[in-house]
């Protein structure tokens, strides 16, 4: 039993601390299976990690240790979370962050208080985990399409999906062990243009179909 909680703690601190470099990773592979699913282009793909790098970066040059910060972009939108001091402080990160090439959209979820600690963003990693584990078992999505944020107990849903996969995303969200609250930034798309874009991707690299249903 301590063993297996061991092991689920670590995916959920480990796993989101991967996903973000999973898009450059596969670039570097010489595009695999997991940069040709995303229904981002390759190179929003890498504008979204070069903005979290970017961000981070000067970010961190300004305030330091002062406060906890998280930036996670998402077809050049970005979401930006943790703590910080003052509304000023919070105003300003967001300002240096929509100074960033490429940015083309803030979401700015900082909270004013104290900095969160290693267990709460622990527990924040594995909730996580069990949302990204749960889109899978629920076989409503392609869990690839959607990322998955938790900050103090709050999920954020980023992707482009169509209404069905979001309406499917926010279920099994909210109905996840230790989710507060779910805030959804996904954007919306036509079915015709999910089925547009899931159709451009390389045969390699496409879900295989279900079979059809055996006739009663």
């Amino acid at each position: 039993m301590k063993k297996s909680l061991f092991t689920s703690l670590l995916l959920g601190v480990l796993l989101p601390m991967l996903q973000g470099c999973l898009a450059m990773l596969a670039a570097g592979a010489g595009g695999g299976a997991l940069a040709a699913l995303d229904r981002r282009s390759l190179g929003t793909q890498t504008d979204d990690e070069s903005i979290e790098w970017k961000a981070s970066a000067r970010v961190n040059e300004k305030i330091g240790d002062q406060a906890h910060t998280s930036f996670t972009s998402y077809n050049r939108k970005v979401l930006i979370s943790g703590e910080v001091p003052s509304e000023q402080m919070k105003a300003e990160v967001e300002q240096i962050v929509a100074g960033v090439p490429q940015v083309q959209g803030v979401y700015n979820e900082l909270a004013v208080g104290p900095i969160s600690s290693f267990s709460a963003r622990s527990n924040d990693s594995y909730v996580t985990t069990r949302v990204k584990s749960r889109f899978v078992d629920a076989g409503s999505l392609n869990a690839v399409h959607v990322k998955v944020v938790t900050e103090a107990g709050v999920v954020y849903l980023l992707g482009l999906v169509s209404q069905h996969e979001a309406d499917a995303a926010i279920q099994v969200a909210r109905t996840t062990r230790g989710v507060k609250k779910v805030v959804t930034l996904m954007e919306i798309l036509p079915d015709a243009k999910v089925r547009e874009l899931d159709l451009s991707m390389p045969a390699a690299a496409k879900p295989p179909e279900s079979p059809p249903a055996a006739g009663g």
